[in-house]
């Protein structure tokens, strides 16, 4: 029963990825193996074409041929590696850097299609789902130690959070539009009134790529500051992300003379308030409301500093 079962599950799979197929649908002129090595090269730091031929599990002929391509195309550079001078080190051009952004743009756009047909509701499950597969059928080789960075904002940060707000609420909760217009009120004023020494955000990344944001704000009680947006994705979640931007948010709070600190979240964000309460925070209120097109209670918290 479970090859039969696998085995159905791969012809579904394989029809599915063929209707993602880079070339034809996302209208490029990569194929789906070539997108893999832009992508490796623009989130990875094992850059070597050893490492790129291992870690995509790619034949050494395919490999240089598709990296001689690339570099004609100049997409990318080649050079002796720093670590082996009988190694080669990849590098993507500026060029290389656009064609891998726009790529993963336009994968995002065809995935978030695909689940804009499954149920708000399903999508949790399903994503948990893909989860399991993954650590189930893991293979035998033993991945580095994740690393995480914090960094202050850089160009397409703030879209970056209006967005990625907006598509995890919408997935995990079935918030509506009113919650991505809250965010995106939220950064427009952030935006527009910078203030570094008491006004900050951080953005995390995991292994190189966007893993949660967090801001710290004033609040409209003099010598309060207020926590906000905190996020992290639901693939970077186990990795203490958001202890650790909420700490970030902490340390930078006391250090510009902030009395107190506040936040207001909703009691369905079980995961955050379980960060919250770690941190030292405490409940003073709650009051039910409808927001986001749901029934909610909202709550507010305090942190004297």
């Amino acid at each position: 029963m479970a090859v039969q079962e696998i085995r159905a599950f791969n012809r579904f799979y394989t029809n599915l990825i063929g209707a993602l197929d880079y070339s034809r649908h996302l209208h490029t002129p990569y194929t789906l193996t070539e997108a893999r090595v832009l992508y490796e090269l623009a989130h990875s730091r094992r850059t070597d074409a050893a490492d790129l031929r291992v870690e995509l599990s790619l034949d050494a002929g395919h490999l240089s041929r598709m990296l001689s391509k690339f570099e004609q195309q100049q997409l990318v550079t080649r050079a002796p590696s720093e670590r082996d001078a009988r190694r080669q080190r990849i590098e993507l051009t500026p060029r290389g850097r656009e064609a891998a952004t726009l790529l993963e743009e336009r994968a995002e756009e065809a995935v978030g299609s695909l689940l804009s047909e499954v149920p708000a509701r399903d999508r949790p499950r399903l994503a948990e789902a893909m989860r399991t597969v993954r650590e189930i059928l893991h293979d035998d080789r033993q991945p580095g130690p994740a690393r995480i960075e914090l960094r202050g904002p850089q160009p397409g940060d703030l879209g970056w959070v209006i967005q990625r707000n907006a598509e995890v609420y919408a997935a995990e909760f079935g918030w509506n539009s009113e919650y991505e217009a809250l965010v995106a009120r939220i950064i427009a004023d952030f935006a527009a009134h910078p203030d570094p020494g008491r006004e900050a955000m951080w953005m995390a990344e995991l292994d190189g790529a966007p893993a949660g944001c967090v801001f710290c704000v004033r609040d409209e009680v003099p010598g309060a500051a207020r926590l906000r947006l905190l996020l992290v994705e639901p693939g970077a979640r186990g990795h203490h992300i958001g202890d650790r931007l909420v700490a970030q948010c902490i340390s930078f709070a006391r250090d510009a003379g902030y009395r107190e600190l506040v936040l207001w979240t909703n009691d369905v964000l079980s995961a955050a308030r379980r960060i919250y309460q770690r941190a030292g925070f405490e409940l003073l209120a709650e009051k039910p409301h409808h927001s986001f097109g749901k029934e909610l209670m909202g709550q507010d918290w305090r942190l004297v500093l």
